[in-house]
């Protein structure tokens, strides 16, 4: 039975609408004390589960749930030093707490990607309410890579309609049309 299936905390018992009038909180890691914390001065856009294998997941879990917001609008007010970056050579400079692992943000610093200007943030880590609510789970094949079972992919798949994210081996058809948009007017295809 797909419902049996374990997807991610945030949405497992169902996914909480936003806060009409929410407008930003804090992220805090898992540490016992002196924890790193962001404050995020905006609602999030495009919240979903990730199944890629770059993303932060809690512990057990087969996805991330991760969403974007302005990155002048991310701001680390607590122990900034206990930060670094997981892989300084990926696209996603992911910036996580060196003694719990959480990854507190994920900053683009290529000007000429079409995601620059925006942070990828767990809005989990917070405990503000009133965050986006996921909306799609993108990369799903690529929980496989993780080690999730082939056989089990038509019951993760059912699962996540079920909990109305629709499920793609990709990011969602606006965000895979914002990425080629891009793309094609910085190579002159379509006007700026």
């Amino acid at each position: 039975m797909s419902s049996e299936v374990k997807i991610h905390p945030a949405v497992d018992n169902g996914i909480q609408p936003a806060s009409p009038s929410f407008s930003g909180g804090r992220l805090v890691c898992h540490c016992a004390q002196d924890k790193v914390e962001v404050e995020i001065g905006a609602q999030t856009a495009h919240n979903h589960v990730c199944g890629c294998t770059k993303c932060w997941k809690p512990e057990g879990v087969l996805f991330s749930q991760v969403a974007v917001v302005s990155r002048d609008k991310v701001k680390v007010v607590a122990h900034e030093e206990k930060l670094q970056v997981v892989d300084p050579s990926a696209t996603i400079q992911r910036h996580a707490c060196k003694e719990c692992g959480v990854h507190m943000f994920g900053r683009i610093e290529n000007k000429a990607h079409p995601f620059y200007g925006l942070d990828f943030v767990h809005t989990e880590l917070s405990p503000d309410k009133g965050w986006a609510a996921p909306e799609f789970a993108a990369f799903v094949s690529s929980i496989i890579e993780s080690g999730a079972d082939p056989a089990n992919m038509g019951a993760v798949r059912s699962r996540l309609k079920e909990l109305g994210l629709e499920p793609y081996d990709a990011l969602s058809p606006p965000l895979m049309d914002a990425i080629a948009t891009h793309i094609a007017k910085a190579s002159g295809k379509l006007a700026a």
